[in-house]
Order: structure tokens, then sequence, then C-alpha cells
């Protein structure tokens, strides 16, 4: 009762062109979900981008750089449409948005997550001075969603960043990777507890890019005893 009396003062606004959203209890327009690339096969079986050519396993990127995470999974190709979308969600207060995006993520992949059975979820950590900034991670929204979702534990403090860093989208490959170089660490007091009781973490994030941010992330945990790091992101840009 409490919700519809929510939807009646706030109606839900669709994530992507942000007028009403009609029929009542859906999340985005029809028209506008038309529109979303949606990722099909063939994908790349390490980190879920489209490509072109059937018989290839991998895409050009996984061919070429050396990733430690053991899978990923995408939604869909980081678009326009997307790219202004997840800005609003990110910077503008729009963490209704998120409830679409984890819907999605749920629904595509939420019987893969449960055969991968991880132990825990983890968002990718903000520093400090964002959070205070926005007042929220966009991350740990999505996460928590799935968590709930799928009846799997999140551990928002896992990882901590702790190192501001520039902007990713600007800087080359070499240069993110320099940027992010000792930005995340584990959460000792935290972790100290949960040793040897987790063996596989499922990262969550909004998008994937160049693969910077995961294996970064990826590294750190691996460097403290976790085995499988899987990740799940709403948006992942273009394989070859």
């Amino acid at each position: 009762m409490i919700q519809s009396i929510l939807d009646i003062i706030y109606p839900i606004r669709c994530p992507i062109c942000g007028e009403i959203v009609i029929p009542k209890g859906r999340r985005i327009c029809t028209c506008c979900k038309e529109k979303l690339p949606y990722i099909d096969e063939p994908r790349c079986m390490k980190c879920s981008k489209p490509m072109e050519l059937e018989e290839k396993e991998y895409c050009s990127d996984c061919e070429r750089k050396q990733y430690h995470f053991d899978k990923g999974f995408a939604v869909w190709v980081y678009s326009d449409d997307l790219r202004h979308s997840i800005a609003e969600f990110k910077y503008h207060n729009k963490k209704e948005y998120g409830r679409f995006y984890f819907g999605e993520m749920i629904r595509i992949y939420g019987h893969s997550i449960q055969k991968l059975s991880p132990d825990v979820v983890v968002p990718v950590p903000l520093h400090r001075s964002k959070y205070l900034e926005r007042g929220y991670n966009q991350a740990d929204i999505l996460a928590k969603g799935i968590g709930k979702a799928l009846g799997l534990p999140v551990l928002s403090q896992l990882l901590v960043r702790n190192k501001k860093t520039l902007p990713q989208k600007n800087l080359s490959d070499k240069e993110r990777l320099r940027n992010l170089q000792e930005a995340f660490v584990i959460n000792e007091k935290l972790f100290c507890y949960l040793r040897g009781k987790i063996n596989s973490v499922l990262l969550v994030d909004d998008i994937y890019t160049t693969g910077s941010t995961i294996e970064t992330c990826t590294n750190v945990l691996k460097s403290n005893g976790i085995d499988q790091v899987y990740f799940l992101v709403s948006c992942i840009g273009k394989g070859f």
C-alpha cells in the first residue's frame, strides 16, 4: 500500500527518456526498452562483450590482456542513451533508475550467478570524498538489489577506495591502470573475521569500459586469498 501511494506521489519515470512510464507498473517505456542494445550471442566467454565472429571464444581485448577475473556478465552495450541514463543515476540523484538496472541484471543473469554460487556480493567502492559529494554509491545500490533478489550477502565495505583517482573516461588504457595503482585495499578489520570463509566474490559495478577497475579490484581480492572473482555490470564497451 505504501509503495502504491509513493507511485502516485512520485510516478515512475523512464530511465531513458525521463517521462512518466505508461502503463503503470513498468519501469521503462516500451519504445525506450526496444532501443536498448541488449547483448546477445556471440559474446566473449571471459568478459561478455558482444563479438561479430561466432567462431571466436574471446574478444580481442581479452585475447590481448591477461585479466585475472574468472568470468564477467554485462546486460547492454554502452550506448549514448545509456551513457546519459547512467550519468543521471550516478551524478544527479536518480537512484530510482537502479531498480530497472538491477532488475534486468537479475532477470538475464540471475540463474547464471546462482549456478556460480558466489559467497558474497561486493560493490566497487567510491572514494570517501565522492561518496560525501553524491550521498550514495551507485554500485552499492545495484549490489544490494542483486544480493536481496538472489539471497546473497552484500559486503559493501570489504573493499575500500583509499586513493582519490582522476576520472577514468579521459585516460588511455595505460593511464587508467596507473591511475588505479594502490587505489583499492581490503578492509583488514572486516576481512580478519571472514578469512577462510569467503572463497568467491561477485563484483558489481555500473559500467565496464577498459576493465581496469574490475581488474584492480580482482587483484586485491585474489592477493588476499579469494579464489574466484566474477563480475556483473549493467553496461560494457563494444568488443570486436
